[in-house]
């Protein structure tokens, strides 16, 4: 089908998994809305809404930076209207920001559980909200979320209750408007990968061992490109897998997106 004049809204693209899937639909010529919080070079972090910008465009697609923190309720919408405005409409939304914090409950502060339930939960919920009367109006509308599928086993919330609470919220959205918006042909999905992806996240998280067993933000990427290009009408409600996606595909051979060939890989959190 292919994404071509296709209209995205991603956020937190600025660097990561959202910046590459930005990358890979921009290679089809679509219209992508960088959104993020990172306008300036951050001192540790590689990435700005404007450094991706320029690789949209350097990829083949056209890019539309805006300033954005999912947290504001009014700011969403003014980014949305802007968006729709420059390229006419809206085909997809990404809700790929994300807050992560792998604390217990003593080692939480209330602060923190508020900042992961306002961008994972409730900054997933706003963009959706601003997002679907504009999707109404498209050929094949996509919503697709990066959360986990749902499994309410104990097991994974014992060591992140905050955590799991704020992201499990992202997964419940989709579980839950894939069904009221069915009706007007919106395809809301969630991705998950299968083994813990080279991101800053787990770089900041997790030892450096479990960075090097990990697989590049490309394989999220490929598969979130597959999952837009499917027919919204069938291609909803799923929690997917990113390389079960790829393997429905036809890709088989995944050792290109290991960060070290050969090494044994890492699952990610939620997934047995």
């Amino acid at each position: 089908m292919g994404l071509k004049a296709k209209t995205i809204f991603i956020t937190g693209a600025t660097r990561g998994i959202g910046r590459e899937i930005a990358l890979r639909c921009a290679r089809d010529g679509a219209n992508i809305v960088v959104t993020g919080k990172t306008s300036e070079p951050h001192p540790r972090l590689p990435g700005t809404i404007h450094s991706v910008a320029k690789e949209v465009e350097a990829a083949g697609g056209t890019a539309l930076p805006i300033q954005l923190d999912i947290r504001d309720a009014d700011a969403i919408a003014a980014a949305v209207k802007q968006a729709t405005a420059t390229f006419g409409g809206l085909d997809c939304l990404v809700n790929n920001a994300s807050a992560i914090s792998l604390a217990g409950t003593l080692e939480t502060p209330v602060k923190r559980l508020d900042l992961m339930l306002a961008i994972n939960l409730r900054g997933t919920f706003a963009c959706s909200q601003a997002c679907i009367p504009h999707l109404q109006k498209a050929a094949n509308p996509h919503i697709l979320t990066l959360s986990p599928p749902l499994d309410m086993r104990a097991r994974w919330f014992k060591d992140h209750v905050a955590y799991t609470i704020a992201k499990y919220g992202m997964s419940m959205c989709t579980l839950g408007m894939a069904e009221e918006l069915r009706a007007f042909g919106i395809a809301v999905n969630s991705l998950w990968p299968r083994t813990t992806i080279a991101t800053a996240a787990i770089e900041v998280n997790f030892p450096e061992a479990i960075l090097k067993a990990s697989r590049k933000p490309a394989i999220v990427a490929d598969a979130a490109y597959a999952i837009l290009n499917r027919d919204s009408r069938r291609a909803t409600g799923n929690f997917y897998i990113d390389e079960a996606v790829l393997r429905e595909e036809g890709v088989t051979q995944l050792e290109q997106y290991a960060v070290t060939p050969g090494a044994r890989l890492y699952p990610d959190l939620f997934l047995d």
